[in-house]
Order: C-alpha cells, then structure tokens, then sequence
C-alpha cells in the first residue's frame, strides 16, 4: 500500500471505538422506534447488534459496536458525547 492509499482509507474509515450504540440513538438516526429496531434484533431480522435474554424473566440486553452499526446501517457518529448545544471548537493559529 502506498502513503497517499493510506491517506485515503484514514479519511474513508471512521474511527472505531467499539462504543455501544444505543437502541434510542438508532432509532433516531433511522426515523423507527426503538421497539422496532429491539424487535427485529430479537428476531434475528437485522445485524448489525447482538441479543442477550436474561436468564429469567423476558429482558434483553442488546450490543451494537459502533462498526457492526456502520457497516450495516451506514451510521456513526465521531461525538456521541457531545451536547447538541454545545459550541464547536475553533482551531487559532
């Protein structure tokens, strides 16, 4: 591979952190609600998270690592912790 290959791919590739993506901030990003989003990892429709039944009861714990969520969904955010409100960092130079 070459440098300017390499240059390319950075810009590309988002940088993946292995961040939980939360079924709330899916659904959001989609326009579906987040039932419909939990139901269909339940039922094995989408990929792009992991399902986990509790022992007892009928709760589910769900994972979507924000790189299974961008190659299937097209999604990433590069600052889910930022507030919406909050002002952009300038760069002075």
């Amino acid at each position: 591979m070459i440098a300017s290959e390499t240059n390319i791919r950075a810009s590309v590739f988002p940088t993946f952190t292995g961040r939980d993506v939360p079924i709330s901030e899916l659904a959001q990003a989609t326009g579906k609600s987040a039932e419909f989003l939990k139901r269909g990892l339940r039922e094995g429709i989408f990929d792009f998270g992991y399902v986990m039944k509790s022992e007892s009861g009928n709760q589910y714990r769900y994972f979507c690592p924000d790189k299974l969520v961008w190659e299937k969904l097209g999604y990433f955010n590069p600052a889910p912790y930022k507030q919406e409100n909050e002002p952009e960092q300038s760069e002075t130079g």
